[in-house]
């Protein structure tokens, strides 16, 4: 197809925008988004046991208060597009922001069990809000030479925020003498840990109005002058901005908005590269990543280790988190995403059979001996590293990319609903299958692990070099 922009508006996306860095700092305040949906959904690893404790209740009821917080995560991203749509990208991050806040000091303060879990939904709307949001505004103000770069910030600051919180957790343990019940300042340890989010979710709102709206939405509301001088800001001076604008408009104009009636068809009602999306998501989940991040200091003190050792181990984990994150973004245009894929299902089944037969020494006292120990942990960490190399961030890249222009949107939404729900499923479960089994438990998560592999196999298409357009 000939191109009929003036060679003016090629050469000014192709060039580095006048102020870069400002450009960075744009999408790096975006980004405290994705931050803050780490931070949030893995604080509460440091306070698990101790609202155990402090409300006397049983790993089924537990289970529930830590997972209720991924429903808010399921109706906020289903909403997030909705209403950025209507009152802008920049109304929809402080709204967030402010949940975020509302949310960390309601479940500090908390009168009771019932609330603590109604500030844990609230929480999981502004997550799900965040993770929407972050990455759709990131991609329409990037110029377009750095997209790719730009939008890995998303990525990259969940990870981070994952590792900060269990920093926090483990700095204010150490304060408490390691107690999780100690008191500072009035307050319990666990209660400062879900509070401190406070400061970051302030700095996200205070960030906020210091952003530029998206160029896109200005258009869709009639704001021309106003986009232009954004595209100006982000893209460089020499960027033939009314071009740009038109380049905006055509595509929105052109855009279909995909509904759950276009994702029909095939004998099991959905398409089957739907099926094969919510597969991926379902994967994803089911290998059991989340009881790393939401449930690692509770496993291993149910192990023999000591809680101050504990949450060290829970912020070494994240850590690997992050090298692991690192490596994927690296790899994944050179090597492909399957090949990640497979590797990664490979390492995590490897390492979660380690883990089984480890815990499978569990002493009536509820330790581990020291060769069981040391493998236990040294498979954990693995465990992490290889499923943040590869599955981590390959699904997002291939829910990104397969499928076709014209269900993309919905086929996405669904995909990601799904991948909401079996998180659940397998967050809600944890503590009672622990209490049955812990060795039968990732036995399970193995087993999954496994039959992801002939599933990328099998229905799995590589994505890498393909233009959106062949998808088919």
């Amino acid at each position: 197809m000939t191109s009929t922009a003036p060679p003016t508006a090629v050469e000014g996306r192709k060039a580095q925008p006048d102020h870069l860095g400002h450009v960075i700092f744009i999408t790096a305040a975006a980004a405290m988004g994705g931050f803050l949906f780490g931070y949030d959904s893995s604080v509460i690893n440091g306070a698990v046991e101790a609202i155990r404790d402090r409300y006397e209740v049983g790993s089924a009821v537990l289970a529930q208060v830590i997972a209720v917080a991924l429903i808010g995560c399921a109706i906020g991203a289903a909403t997030a597009g909705r209403i950025a749509d209507r009152i802008g990208r920049i109304r929809v991050m402080q709204i967030a922001a402010v949940l975020f806040v509302l949310s960390a000091v309601g479940s500090a303060v908390p009168f009771g069990l019932w609330d603590l879990a109604f500030w844990r939904v609230i929480g999981g709307f502004a997550i799900g809000m965040a993770s929407v949001i972050g990455p759709a505004y990131i991609a329409e103000v990037s110029p377009p030479a750095y997209r790719g770069r730009l939008g890995a910030f998303q990525q990259a600051a969940i990870v981070i925020g994952i590792a900060v919180s269990q920093l926090v957790n483990w700095g204010i343990l150490n304060l408490a003498d390691g107690d999780q019940r100690g008191t500072l300042a009035g307050l319990e340890a666990w209660q400062w840990m879900l509070g401190v989010m406070v400061v970051p979710a302030v700095l996200y709102g205070l960030l906020s109005f210091a952003i530029p709206e998206s160029p896109r939405y200005l258009i869709s509301v009639g704001k021309v002058s106003r986009a232009k001088e954004v595209l100006a800001e982000v893209e460089g001076s020499g960027t033939d901005l009314d071009t740009r604008v038109r380049e905006i408009e055509e595509a929105m104009r052109s855009e279909h908005k995909s509904t759950f009636k276009d994702l029909l068809g095939g004998r099991m009602g959905l398409m089957p590269i739907v099926w094969v999306g919510i597969g991926l998501s379902v994967f994803q989940q089911l290998v059991g990543i989340n009881v790393a991040f939401y449930y690692s200091s509770t496993l291993w003190q149910s192990v023999g280790i000591d809680p101050s050792n504990s949450f060290f181990y829970s912020f070494t984990t994240s850590i690997i988190n992050i090298v692991g994150t690192v490596i994927a973004m690296l790899l994944v245009d050179r090597i492909g995403r399957r090949p990640l894929a497979l590797v990664g299902s490979l390492g995590m089944a490897v390492s979660l059979g380690l883990e089984a037969w480890a815990f499978s020494a569990k002493t009536a006292a509820g330790t581990l001996p020291a060769t069981e120990g040391a493998v236990a942990l040294i498979a954990a960490h693995v465990f992490v590293l290889f499923f943040a190399l590869s599955w981590g961030v390959v699904v997002w890249v291939f829910l990104g990319e397969m499928f076709p222009n014209r269900i993309r949107a919905a086929a996405l939404g669904v995909a990601a609903c799904a991948q909401w729900v079996a998180n659940w499923a397998i967050t809600a479960s944890f503590p009672s299958l622990a209490e049955w089994n812990l060795s039968g438990t990732y036995v399970i998560y193995m087993i999954f692990a496994l039959l992801s592999i002939p599933f990328v196999l099998k229905y799995v298409k590589e994505t890498k070099g393909k233009a959106l357009e062949e998808m088919g």
